[in-house]
């Protein structure tokens, strides 16, 4: 009986209502943390295993325990991320050669050794890679294209670099000579009879030509350029140049002359009646149906400029101030500067710093 009375004990009875006892309705108190495992003595480490650990930097542990990163990568910011590793220094993935803007740390590519940038890629401004090498040059159309170089497609657009180099850019001129280089690596041939000479200075070209005591002829230099310009198209022509001499013309004939049409081997009659002559101190059309007076001699560089409308009208400009114009203009491409004929005593010397095709 006294069991029984225990077990009746063990639960009441109240108002209808049994109230358990001991029924396992509350949960088991949490076990305490076994003080064998210590805790880490920086809060910024995780306890992996026997070992305190940084999640964010461990690559066998990169964001948590176990969480191991693969071959080739390392942990930052608890992320496995890929790197190379060159020489002793680990790189982060896309990170630029410090001693090379066109050397980048690929690991799909290498990840022991720096791998080029592909050419065109802009290392720095106005410049791009080129086989590995940080260069002012131009990617056009797939095409690596060096500064200053034209387009094949239009000569009055050109590679510049500090402009754009993905782009052709306009340029003010095309330059058909320049002085103290070599005129016939710049597609320039000559028309000659002695006594003449042609030399170089540091910034120009010489011609010049004499008649030798008692001949009967003169020296002739000419210095001709083919396809200097679209002879179907408008176009304007500037030669700067220094007269230092030269005798007075002769119609259809002079010394020191400027042809904006040349035909082989002298000038037709049309050429040579358009031609523009520099007397000492004028300058005309050789035909002698105009002239205007200028100080040709005077010891100075000028601009001299032949302009060719879409009318066939031309005009001749000297430093920008026009002085002579004509009607029906006819032209061959072609152009021509120097002494233009073999008359006794029609002799010029003439310095010539630069020849340029004008663009529209």
């Amino acid at each position: 009986m006294a069991s029984i009375r225990s077990a009746a004990l063990s639960c009441l009875v109240v108002l209808g209502f049994i109230a358990a006892c001991g029924d396992n309705s509350n949960p088991d108190p949490v076990d305490p943390p076994d003080a064998s495992v210590p805790a880490c003595d920086n809060a910024a480490f995780t306890r992996c295993g026997d070992s305190c650990v940084n999640t964010a930097s461990d690559a066998a542990h990169c964001g948590g325990c176990g969480l191991a990163c693969a071959t080739g990568q390392a942990c930052e910011g608890g992320a496995c991320i890929s790197v190379c590793q060159i020489g002793d220094q680990q790189v982060s993935a896309g990170a630029v050669n410090a001693a090379n803007a066109c050397e980048q740390c690929m690991p799909l590519m290498s990840a022991t050794t720096w791998t080029q940038l592909a050419d065109g890629t802009s290392c720095s401004p106005g410049q791009v890679c080129v086989s590995g090498v940080c260069s002012p040059k131009c990617l056009i159309n797939g095409e690596v294209q060096a500064a200053g170089a034209p387009n094949p497609a239009n000569a009055c657009e050109v590679c510049a670099p500090a402009t754009s180099t993905t782009t052709w850019s306009a340029r003010a001129s095309v330059p058909l000579l320049v002085g103290g280089t070599d005129i016939a690596a710049q597609g320039w041939a000559t028309v000659t009879q002695a006594p003449n000479t042609l030399t170089y200075g540091a910034d120009h070209v010489r011609l010049a030509t004499s008649t030798n005591t008692g001949a009967r002829t003169s020296g002739q230099l000419l210095i001709t350029r083919a396809n200097a310009f679209d002879a179907t198209k408008p176009f304007k022509l500037q030669v700067t140049m220094q007269v230092e001499s030269a005798n007075t013309h002769n119609s259809l004939d002079s010394g020191a002359a400027l042809l904006g049409s040349f035909t082989s081997p002298f000038g037709n009659a049309t050429d040579r009646s358009q031609m523009i002559y520099l007397d000492s101190a004028a300058v005309g059309w050789a035909d002698d149906t105009q002239s205007a007076a200028f100080p040709v001699t005077d010891g100075a560089y000028h601009v001299y400029e032949l302009a060719v409308d879409a009318a066939k009208v031309a005009t001749v400009s000297i430093d920008g101030v026009a002085k002579l114009t004509r009607n029906n203009f006819t032209v061959t491409g072609t152009i021509a500067i120097g002494d233009q004929t073999n008359d006794p005593k029609v002799d010029g010397v003439v310095r010539i710093k630069s020849v340029e095709r004008l663009c529209p």
